[in-house]
């Protein structure tokens, strides 16, 4: 076999090439995707030049044809309710982001071409699905360390914004003396913790579970911006998701921090429910998952890990998941309310379908003409400091309002 159908480019490639090579199948018959019907014939054997042109060194026109490929499965991503995108155009839009990467990173550039690499990858990412053992998440990887190793600042051609700027304002923190409070353990036995809060569904803050993670110390918006700053990530853009202008967007850390985080801004910006550890492993790293999981049914890999941080006053409405939940927090304070699965009816939930498990109501200031069963239902309440881990048992309501700058990580499981 010849070399160049072995692998693309010419010898005495670049560290960053000879990295991104090593994760390739060694031929081109390898990498080829296994697609359905579902997909057009005609993108298929798109894919299958677009490798040729790889492994054969021509990369212009791989570079070409795999942008054409990606735009072309961005329309079929974007095109109807996303549940009913096929998941096979989601690998074709992942394996386009692959080739485009590497064609991107084959000659040896400068910062700001491998950070425009990293943002093809968290595309991929983000809106494709798993190809190749998931190797997005591999050549990500390869690219943060690459642009980490070149740089002091936290992305090419972007100013970091001075942390002097944070925002140092806090959210009011509400008259809880009438309130009943979430009961506190310190780091209960697993046995004690599944007879007195699992199995009875019982909420409970557990101290001594988290405060020794390394992100308790690590964790701050300078750590964040220099670990995560160019990574694309997708962005809650309003006060809560029930509200009609809520939308989001897709943009790097480093956007976000400046815009929402540091800036006086009255505008709303949440990195809400993302998988930014699954995204970002260096983050992974400073986490673990409290042991109390082993009491459940799935294995660790089983278990959603999801981040959420942004500044004062965010708000996570009433609403319900279908999961034991952990909730970690790092970074502020919030105030939380949690109400049992049997006061349901006082909450009064949507009735549409996408949000049957959110509440109507505006839990600190309700309206009780529309509501008048909600000032009676009773509900437990805490303000989560950094440290504490808050056990929110499945199907239990929860409210969430953070009264500082917060981060806080969250662990679903069965």
């Amino acid at each position: 076999m010849q070399p160049s159908s072995r692998h693309p480019g010419l010898p005495g490639a670049a560290p960053l090439r000879d990295a991104l090579r090593a994760l390739l199948p060694r031929t081109e018959e390898e990498m080829k995707l296994d697609l359905s019907e579902r997909v057009e014939g005609s993108v298929a054997t798109l894919l299958q030049q677009a490798t040729a042109l790889l492994y054969g060194g021509r990369l212009s026109e791989c570079l070409q044809m795999s942008e054409a490929v990606r735009d072309y499965a961005w329309e079929k991503l974007n095109t109807g309710a996303w549940q009913d995108v096929h998941k096979d155009w989601r690998r074709v839009y992942a394996f386009g982001c692959l080739l485009q990467v590497l064609c991107l990173c084959e000659a040896p550039g400068d910062t700001t071409t491998v950070a425009a690499a990293l943002n093809v990858c968290d595309m991929g990412l983000l809106m494709g699905a798993a190809i190749l053992e998931d190797i997005l998440i591999k050549v990500a990887a390869i690219l943060q360390k690459h642009l980490s190793e070149k740089r002091a600042g936290p992305c090419p051609a972007q100013e970091q914004p001075s942390i002097k700027k944070a925002r140092k304002e806090h959210a009011s923190v509400p008259d809880m003396m009438s309130e009943r409070a979430v009961p506190r353990l310190h780091c209960p036995s697993l046995q004690y913790f599944r007879e007195h809060h699992l199995v009875p569904e019982r909420p409970v803050i557990l101290g001594g579970v988290a405060d020794h993670w390394p992100c308790m110390k690590k964790w701050s918006v300078e750590y964040i911006q220099e670990v995560a700053g160019c990574r694309t990530v997708p962005v809650e853009l309003g006060s809560r998701y029930t509200d009609e202008e809520w939308s989001q967007r897709l943009m790097t850390v480093s956007e976000f921090i400046s815009k929402y985080i540091l800036s006086e801004t009255k505008d709303v910006g949440y990195l809400a429910q993302h998988r930014l550890f699954d995204q970002i492993p260096e983050l992974r790293q400073d986490i673990s998952i409290p042991d109390y999981c082993c009491l459940g049914d799935g294995e660790d890999e089983d278990i959603t890990i999801n981040a959420w941080f942004g500044p004062p006053g965010t708000v996570s409405p009433l609403h319900q998941d279908p999961q034991q939940n952990f909730l970690a927090q790092v970074i502020g304070r919030k105030y939380i309310r949690l109400y049992s699965p049997q006061e349901s009816d006082a909450l009064y939930p949507h009735s549409t379908h996408l949000l049957h498990n959110t509440s109507q109501v505006d839990v600190e200031s309700p309206d009780p003409e529309r509501f008048p069963r909600f000032p009676e239902a009773p509900f437990l309440s805490c303000v989560l400091c950094p440290g504490e881990v808050l056990f929110i048992p499945a199907r239990w309501w929860h409210y969430v309002r953070a009264l500082d700058l917060s981060f806080s990580v969250s662990f679903w499981w069965s």
